[in-house]
């Protein structure tokens, strides 16, 4: 009696095992345990600032240091509309965002990897257009993300922020708001892929800002953390820092760093500026935040919860992303000087005037750094710590305010020309055939 009453108890506690595994798989599924595993390669740009979040592409490609209109040009292709955000680059896939404002459409565009021929382009958003705004900013300034199954964009239209998800052959999977958005100079976030979620900010000025995180597969709201009453202009960044992945955020007058799969906030400190753009970069130990308004401010924080700031300076790295290699810091000013300062102690290096203002951020290739200046002159010099050291000068186009992409030993380049006296953004692949 007893050995069947114990067989019994085990057959029900083994029942409700798999009733209470299957519910829980149930409700996995639809909190979103169907994500699927992010499917990116080495050889991909699938987010702003590349594949670590850094801006810094892996150290074996050789991409050109030369090119002009007619060298190093493997092939390109008119890009409709204009937009800012950076090209991303996954498998034999090109993505754009773009704005036309004469039909008032907001769009994602499509190019195929090795030949440049155009392979779709979804309509996002038709009206809904602001019409006010710094006169650098565009209304497609956010860069794609990607995480090998569908791409991911922000956009603001109608007085708020969207995020939408489409298939890599185009179909749209989902669009989720985020908030409503009051425009001060524009706005240019990029959405962060990480494990399950997506993850999108929209700090302004109207007391609704808000940083989220979506499920990727379904657009639910997994989490959302308020934020204070500013225009601000960052990207979310996850970074590995202090032994954590953590998420970090600057601007709003605050340094925020949360925990990005559930949201908590596990630290803050007041050492930023009101109004920032660059993305958050670390040495492993410290993070490195700048901003230019309503001051000029770069500043070495401690990430491990203790608040410290280690150093700060009145540089003005307010557009412009710095980068971090062997203890050592790189930043290229709006107003276009590059600098290299200790990164533990923040003691100037050395300094390299190069030309121009700058708002494309520069990107690290090996022992070379790569800036391009908003009259599309790129700037070639080497990341060494006893000297400022150029190595080449390569003009392409007229305009250009998007961050090149350096993936496969080639450079996808978003600049513009006058033809015929109108604008017309192209999409370059520059490297060697």
């Amino acid at each position: 009696m007893l050995r069947t009453r114990f067989t019994l108890s085990v057959l029900l506690l083994t029942v409700f095992c798999l009733a209470t595994s299957s519910l829980l798989g149930a409700a996995e599924t639809r909190e979103g345990g169907d994500a699927g595993p992010i499917t990116v390669s080495p050889n991909d740009w699938p987010w702003w600032r590349g594949p670590q979040r850094n801006g810094i592409a892996a150290a074996d490609q050789k991409p050109p240091m030369t090119w002009s209109d007619k060298e190093n040009i493997v092939w390109k292709t008119p890009v409709s509309g204009r937009g800012h955000g950076s090209p991303t680059v996954v498998g034999n896939q090109i993505f754009l965002a773009t704005a036309d404002h004469d039909s008032e459409v907001q769009s994602v565009l499509c190019f195929d990897r090795l030949s440049g021929k155009q392979l779709w382009q979804t309509e996002i958003h038709r009206g809904g257009f602001e019409k006010k705004g710094n006169e650098k900013s565009s209304l497609a300034s956010s860069t794609l993300a990607c995480d090998g199954q569908r791409v991911f964009i922000n956009f603001l239209n109608g007085g708020a922020i969207h995020t939408t998800a489409l298939s890599l052959d185009g179909q749209k999977l989902w669009q989720t708001k985020i908030t409503d958005y009051v425009l001060h100079q524009g706005f240019g976030s990029s959405p962060a892929v990480y494990q399950s979620l997506v993850i999108v900010s929209a700090d302004n000025k109207g007391g609704t800002g808000a940083i989220a995180a979506l499920n990727r597969a379904t657009g639910k709201v997994v989490w959302q953390q308020p934020r204070p009453k500013f225009p601000n202009y960052t990207s979310p960044i996850i970074l590995n820092v202090a032994g954590r992945e953590q998420l970090f955020f600057s601007g709003c007058d605050l340094v925020t760093s949360f925990n990005p799969l559930d949201g908590k906030k596990l630290w803050e400190i007041e050492g930023s500026t009101t109004e920032c753009v660059t993305s958050t970069v670390t040495d492993g130990n410290l993070i490195f935040t700048s901003g230019g308004y309503p001051k000029n401010h770069l500043s070495a924080v401690k990430a491990d919860g203790s608040g410290k700031v280690v150093w700060e300076n009145g540089s003005r790295v307010y557009v412009p992303s710095m980068l971090v290699r062997d203890g050592h810091l790189y930043a290229v000013l709006d107003a276009g000087v590059a600098m290299c300062w200790k990164s533990d102690t923040g003691k100037e290096v050395w300094k390299g005037r190069l030309g121009g203002t700058f708002s494309a951020s520069p990107v690290m290739v090996g022992e070379h750094l790569f800036a391009t200046n908003e009259s599309g002159k790129t700037y070639v010099f080497k990341t060494k710590p006893d000297a400022f050291e150029l190595v080449g000068e390569n003009q392409l186009a007229e305009d250009v305010f998007s961050t090149p992409t350096f993936c496969g030993s080639r450079i996808y380049m978003r600049a513009a020309s006058r033809v015929d006296g109108k604008r017309q953004e192209m999409l370059y692949c520059i490297g060697t055939k």
